[in-house]
């Protein structure tokens, strides 16, 4: 105990968390800020169907970016474990390796969207409206798609040279002007839910200029050089790659999880499903001011581990964990008290509005269930561990996965029981993860120490 509160006493590291999570806090409030938009625009629009398709077309869409989210987490642990290390060369490589792998992985995506959308919705078996508008939706958002893998990819690797104002200044200029154009494609040029859907593919490409734009500003201010035949070499790429994979294993089944809460939320009705969007947004509104936290957790923990400084890591956990559980509580006090506000915020459709009321208490449940998996999710990146990051999701989702099953006969109450304990149990596998490395001495023993150095 004496040792944990003279961590949290440490004002300099309070400083430095906050120099880190304010800016990501900021910008990444501004990505729900999205889907809350969208969700306002068109849900003042006359049916329910046309909000079920951005959530449908959204969740798709959101399936395909996320599973390759790992393009921002991976990046971000290598780029902060080779500033910890003062390595130009690696942090050049780094960055290189993550545009380029984003670059393929966009075109292996597009080919794939196609046939995956028509075999997902024929699964979610939608209205014939919904159908329709979710895959017009749909489809006008992959020309978004290799914007938002370079995006990832610069995020990260600003993050991890504990650079918090580029993923801002990028993040805030993708989403405002996405909230801008949305409002003026459709209410002002009424081109309805295709409007949505092409002011993010604009807005999603502005963003990535801006960013390679920064990453090239940034790199004036380390020295070293790229080593060219090293981007040859496959050993140079195998560290990177075998931590981004198991971060794709890791993300594919958390999106599998909303991607089966849409689908059964899609059987049970469009006002269901709809509703179901409306307290999501909820739970994206929590998860990405709890990641701004999270993000200072990986740049300097993966700092910290780069320059062996265990003083350092043990106090930045720490004062980030303390924080983000002043502000899980935070949230849920907010979903609480002026959830019905929230919820009247984003449509006036009467039966989504009385949908979404019934449910409501289980979001504001959420953020004290889910700030566990947060927070450790950041130790776990800026260590590049995410092998164990994998494997507790997977069990997370093999333990819950029987339960939603079982509690499929209560309905929507029953699904969001289900995700409740996922929730729970994904942040109660890493923790014990957390608490087996620690015991055995072995944060310091990364089975993966940097991209280029063989």
């Amino acid at each position: 105990m004496p040792a944990l509160l003279d961590a949290w006493q440490h004002a300099p590291t309070h400083k430095r968390v906050w120099a880190l999570a304010a800016p990501m806090i900021l910008s990444n409030l501004s990505v729900p800020l999205v889907a809350l938009v969208d969700s306002a625009v068109v849900g003042h629009l006359p049916h329910a169907h046309q909000l079920a398709a951005v959530a449908v077309g959204g969740s798709l869409y959101t399936l395909l970016t996320w599973a390759v989210g790992f393009l921002r987490m991976g990046t971000t642990g290598f780029a902060a474990q080779a500033a910890g290390r003062e390595d130009g060369g690696a942090l050049r490589q780094v960055l290189l390796q993550g545009l380029l792998l984003g670059g393929l992985l966009a075109g292996a995506l597009m080919c794939l969207a196609l046939p995956f959308s028509a075999a997902a919705l024929r699964l979610m078996q939608p209205s014939a409206e919904l159908d329709a508008l979710a895959r017009s939706y749909f489809q006008i958002r992959l020309f978004g798609l290799p914007a938002v893998l370079t995006s990832y990819a610069l995020i990260g690797w600003l993050l991890g040279t504990q650079n918090a104002r580029g993923p801002l200044a990028i993040l805030l200029t993708t989403n405002l002007l996405n909230v801008l154009l949305d409002v003026l494609f459709v209410f002002g040029l009424h081109w309805g839910v295709a409007g949505a859907a092409w002011a993010s593919v604009i807005a999603e490409w502005s963003g990535a200029l801006l960013g390679l734009w920064l990453a090239r500003r940034a790199l004036r201010g380390y020295a070293g050089q790229l080593d060219w035949p090293a981007l040859r070499r496959w050993l140079n790429w195998r560290p990177l790659l075998a931590v981004n994979r198991d971060i794709f294993i890791r993300t594919l089944a958390l999106q599998l999880v909303f991607f089966l809460i849409t689908v059964q939320g899609t059987r049970l009705g469009d006002a269901t499903v709809a509703a179901n969007a409306l307290l999501l947004n909820g739970l994206l509104l929590t998860a990405y001011a709890l990641d701004g936290l999270a993000h200072a957790v990986e740049a300097l923990c993966g700092h910290a581990l780069g320059a062996r400084d265990r003083n350092a890591l043990r106090r930045s956990l720490i004062v980030a964990g303390g924080w983000s559980l002043l502000a899980s509580l935070g949230f849920a006090l907010f979903f609480l008290l002026a959830g019905h506000w929230f919820i009247q915020l984003q449509t006036n459709i009467a039966s989504v509005r009385a949908t979404a009321l019934d449910y409501l208490p289980y979001l504001a449940l959420l953020p004290l269930v889910a700030v566990c998996s947060y927070l450790l999710d950041g130790l776990f990146i800026g260590a590049t561990r995410a092998r164990e990051m994998r494997n507790a999701m997977l069990l997370a989702v093999a333990l819950s996965l029987p339960l939603a099953l079982w509690l499929r006969e209560f309905g929507n109450h029953g699904l969001w029981l289900a995700f409740l304990a996922f929730m729970l149990l994904r942040g109660l596998s890493l923790a014990v993860y957390a608490y087996c490395l620690t015991r055995h001495d072995r944060w310091f023993g990364a089975p993966t120490q940097g991209a280029a150095h063989a």
